[in-house]
């Protein structure tokens, strides 16, 4: 009997201690979710501060890094659409001068042959004008030399005026002034240019003529 009463003391013993360790833990586990949590401490808030300070200057450093990154794409950019503006400009440019300068080398090279040709039908021209010797003319062929020098002559100042219908530097101020000059002044006194004028005064100044003769006729009959 007394091994029995042990054995049932050990059993309840047990089984109590098993309880209460369940219990605790249940305790222990629960306890979290029903205690309020405290407050943070000042060292816990500086450091909280400290660490927002820190991340938001590596913030700035970022975004001043993205700014660089930003005006340096820009400035590319802008360089970019510089190279390919000035590209297609000069592109242009150049098709075109090249074009007109063709053109124009071409109507050059035109102009130079043709002015080359006209001076060697110079030279041959003034060899011809030069080669006629009055001196040699005789009396019997005097008709002829004279028939065909004035033909050469004649086809020098075609060949002349030739020149320069092609070449306005035949033509120039130089020309034109000289040729003013040989012109010969007229007289409007000078033959029947006068009487001409006079006809015209007439013409313009005949009402007065009539006026003065009437008061010469009207003064005459008075006396």
């Amino acid at each position: 009997m007394p091994a029995h009463d042990d054995a049932g003391e050990f059993i309840d013993s047990e089984f109590q201690r098993a309880e209460r360790s369940a219990y605790l833990s249940s305790s222990a586990a629960a306890a979290p979710a029903t205690l309020p949590s405290r407050p943070p401490t000042r060292e816990e808030i500086e450091a909280m501060v400290s660490e927002k300070q820190i991340r938001l200057a590596e913030l700035k450093r970022a975004q001043e890094e993205l700014e660089r990154e930003r005006a340096g794409l820009e400035e590319l950019r802008r360089r970019q659409i510089e190279f390919q503006t000035g590209r297609e400009e000069m592109r242009q440019a150049l098709t075109r001068g090249i074009g007109l300068l063709e053109e124009a080398e071409a109507g050059a090279r035109r102009d130079a042959d043709q002015m080359a040709r006209t001076l060697g039908e110079f030279h041959d021209a003034l060899n011809k004008v030069q080669a006629i010797n009055e001196a040699a003319w005789g009396q019997e062929n005097f008709s002829v030399e004279l028939t065909r020098a004035s033909t050469v002559i004649e086809n020098a100042r075609m060949e002349w005026n030739s020149a320069r219908l092609k070449f306005p530097v035949l033509s120039g101020a130089n020309g034109a002034a000289e040729t003013e000059a040989a012109k010969p002044e007229v007289d409007p006194l000078a033959g029947g240019d006068f009487l001409k004028l006079c006809k015209m005064g007439l013409a313009f100044n005949w009402p007065l003529v009539l006026l003065g003769l009437g008061i010469f006729l009207l003064l005459l009959m008075r006396r």
